[in-house]
């Protein structure tokens, strides 16, 4: 080829570059993170490169345990480095909505520090003979060569992991009363009274927010009434899947957030005994379909009826908030600090998976319900722009997995299903 078509070439070659860098400029177009009507806000990443982390949990002031859901593993993050070696790492069946899924540390004067890990086991070791969703206390223990690892396994809960791949549910806390909460979902297909089936199979274990001491053993007085096992583990029922359970600071009153079949996405305030309706209701419509497989049907006008109520002690409660389209929420946290300005403490943020969007909720006087004007007043957002004065922050690639305080600096931070670490912090 002569020496001017070569120029010619190279030449277009740049134009066409110029061109494909004003209409689709790489370093610009793909989502940054950002804070949203609030110019004194930012987001600065940091960490980067954990492989599909599900959740995150403090060990101390700039030092992190984030859970990757495929690996079976829980990593370190200490002054914004992943450690080289993770903690643990454990068989885990990673298939869909299974994995490594959620984490809660539970610290004790001149004690051991406990690491409760709600993982789904292969069943090829770590301690689980059968693949099952299962609930683990470990230790915080020292090594020889002045390093620390997860030791002394205890199983507290052995949970069904079939028929279904997906809505295994996972997120651990530790509640005021200082005993653990999970929550678990109804593996897509699975039905019985936890799922609202009046006469159908006895709990399982499948279907609701489960409550356990520390050391594993039922809560005395479970809400339900009943003392023997499963029942006796259930401090909430009816929920389709969840990935994200929360004590309000205030109150001491737990909410969780609900993933609905393409519709009907909820948030909603937990009471002990709380029935949330699912398989009769998501949102405020009835599923129509096949299980596994609902749409959104007609508008229940009387929910209360037909459902498993346990004898009068499971009572259902509408929704505190409901996307008719699916966002996917996953997180719930209540900010309890300042750092960010004081009109933001103890409201109400939830992450999405789906938009990578953090809405913001104000709570009324009580407590006991979201404040929402406009078109949100009767607590529905039916198209994507109802909720848009609700974003809070967005541009989070990947979706959200996961939102923590931290215990010094009381930012928040927010951890992504790609691999990031973000916090938000003031501009100056």
């Amino acid at each position: 080829m002569a020496k001017p078509q070569i120029q010619c070439l190279l030449t277009l070659v740049l134009a066409f570059t110029v061109l494909i860098g004003l209409i689709h400029p790489f370093n610009s177009v793909i989502a940054q993170p950002a804070v949203l009507r609030a110019p004194n806000l930012k987001v600065e990443l940091v960490a980067q490169g954990l492989r599909s982390p599900t959740s995150m949990a403090f060990l101390g002031p700039n030092d992190i345990l984030v859970l990757e859901k495929e690996a079976g593993t829980v990593q370190r993050i200490t002054n914004d480095k992943v450690l080289p070696q993770p903690l643990l790492q454990v068989p885990v069946s990673p298939k869909n909505e299974r994995g490594m899924l959620g984490i809660a540390i539970g610290k004790h004067n001149n004690g051991p520090t406990y690491v409760f890990l709600y993982y789904t086991a292969s069943g090829s070791g770590g301690g689980a003979k059968s693949l099952a969703n299962v609930l683990y206390r470990y230790e915080l223990v020292n090594n020889n060569n002045n390093t620390q690892q997860l030791g002394n396994p205890k199983l507290l809960l052995n949970l069904p992991a079939l028929p279904g791949t997906n809505h295994n549910g996972g997120k651990v806390v530790i509640g005021p009363d200082n005993n653990v909460y999970t929550v678990i979902g109804d593996l897509k297909t699975h039905r019985t009274q936890s799922e609202n089936i009046v006469n159908g199979p006895h709990v399982d274990s499948t279907g609701g927010i489960l409550r356990v001491t520390q050391d594993g053993q039922p809560v005395p007085s479970p809400p339900l009434g009943k003392t023997t096992a499963p029942l006796n583990l259930y401090y909430a029922y009816g929920i389709r899947n969840s990935f994200g359970i929360g004590f309000d600071p205030v109150t001491n009153k737990l909410w969780d957030t609900e993933n609905g079949p393409g519709y009907g996405d909820e948030i909603n305030l937990v009471e002990p005994g709380f029935n949330s309706g699912w398989a009769h209701v998501m949102g405020i419509w009835a599923p129509e379909g096949a299980i596994g497989k609902e749409t959104a049907g007609p508008i229940v006008s009387n929910p209360s009826s037909n459902l498993v109520d346990f004898a009068g002690k499971g009572k259902y409660r509408p929704p505190e908030f409901i996307w008719l389209k699916s966002v996917a929420p996953t997180a719930l946290k209540f900010f309890n600090s300042v750092k960010l300005g004081k009109q933001y403490q103890n409201d109400l943020f939830v992450g999405d998976y789906k938009n990578g969007n953090i809405y913001h909720f104000k709570l009324n006087q009580a407590r006991t319900g979201l404040v929402l004007n406009g078109t949100l007043a009767n607590k529905i957002s039916n198209t994507p722009q109802d909720s848009q004065p609700l974003i809070f922050a967005s541009g989070f690639d990947g979706g959200i997995t996961d939102l923590q305080v931290g215990p010094n600096d009381g930012y928040l931070y927010v951890l992504t299903f790609s691999g990031s670490i973000y916090r938000i912090v003031p501009t100056s």
